[in-house]
């Protein structure tokens, strides 16, 4: 009897380890549910549990249900939440401005040379986020961002001309400042109130999105989209260190490697991805979609440069910001 007690013992005791390897992680993301960013973390979280053999689940939760992307953040930052997949909250470290830099990158290739595995921008964000006790697992490039707006476009090619036309954009510097160089009146507000604040009359548009958000998030309020390429829209998948640190090795493993792979299969998409939102905003929604020429695109861009660039500089550190421009510029 004594001999059959302890080999129950041992039993149950290896079943417990077993169940304590076990994690149940929370993901948050700032998108609705069914949209593509949500069924790709779906995908992943399937990807991770069959290669975890069942040690690591990943449950999503969109449309900020956990919170503001910024608090999300905060969250993970210490633990309170385990994961996020969302744009980088410049609340806790100005410096993280630079991930959303306007016309920092005009093309694809630029983009994923910038943003990509061993970028510039993509090094030092992980650098950021690391000083917050996360770990950045991957990038997720979204679109080229543009302007939605509730009314019709005025001199949406000529960043010379004052239009006149409030717009929300994020409570980031380096969005207010794009704004307002390209003729808007910027009104820093929250994207949790944002739709409310257009379809009230409050703004008459949003910068700070891109085709396919307006889609997700707007798409009752958008009567025009200007794809204008303010920025090039990344969000980061991001883990408390305290909740990887909670993984057996192999299971960080798996999870980095299914992270990886997430990010590889997104940058083949992403591109194509963006022309499918803009055509969905003119064919579904009745959007007229702006046609801007080479030549316009440039004058933006050669406007902000010169106007919003050295401002965003001083607010990140300019020594700091012109040494990762640099390198973008080698």
């Amino acid at each position: 009897m004594k001999r059959f007690m302890t080999g129950t013992a041992v039993a149950a005791l290896m079943a417990l380890a077993g169940m304590a390897q076990a994690a149940d992680l929370k993901m948050s993301h700032v998108r609705p549910q069914d949209t593509t960013i949500d069924k790709e973390l779906r995908a992943f979280a399937a990807d991770v549990e069959a290669a975890t053999a069942g040690d690591v689940t990943i449950r999503i939760f969109p449309a900020s249900a956990l919170g503001d992307y910024t608090t999300v953040q905060e969250r993970v930052s210490v633990g309170a939440i385990d994961m996020a997949t969302q744009p980088a909250g410049a609340g806790a470290d100005r410096r993280m401005q630079i991930s959303s830099f306007p016309y920092l990158a005009n093309t694809w290739d630029e983009a994923r040379a910038i943003y990509g595995p061993d970028g510039p921008v993509r090094n030092v964000m992980a650098e950021l986020y690391q000083a917050q006790d996360i770990t950045m697992l991957a990038a997720y490039p979204v679109y080229f961002g543009g302007i939605a707006l509730n009314t019709e476009a005025v001199h949406p090619g000529d960043p010379s001309q004052k239009n006149g036309i409030k717009v929300r954009v994020p409570g980031i510097k380096s969005f207010q400042l794009t704004g307002e160089a390209l003729g808007y009146i910027p009104s820093p507000i929250p994207f949790s109130e944002a739709f409310t604040s257009i379809q009230t009359g409050v703004v008459d548009g949003v910068i700070g999105s891109g085709a396919e958000g307006y889609y997700a998030s707007f798409r009752d309020v958008t009567k025009t989209y200007i794809p204008a390429n303010t920025h090039f829209e990344v969000w980061y998948m991001i883990i408390s260190n305290a909740s990887l640190a909670d993984l057996d090795a192999e299971d960080q493993e798996a999870l980095k490697t299914a992270a990886a792979e997430f990010e590889a299969k997104r940058w083949t998409v992403a591109e194509e991805d963006q022309g499918t939102w803009e055509a969905k905003l003119a064919d579904e929604l009745g959007a007229e979609v702006v046609t801007l020429s080479d030549d316009q695109l440039k004058a933006m861009s050669d406007k902000i440069r010169a106007e919003v660039w050295p401002v965003v500089l001083e607010d990140v550190g300019a020594e700091w910001g012109q040494g990762i421009l640099d390198q973008i510029n080698k």
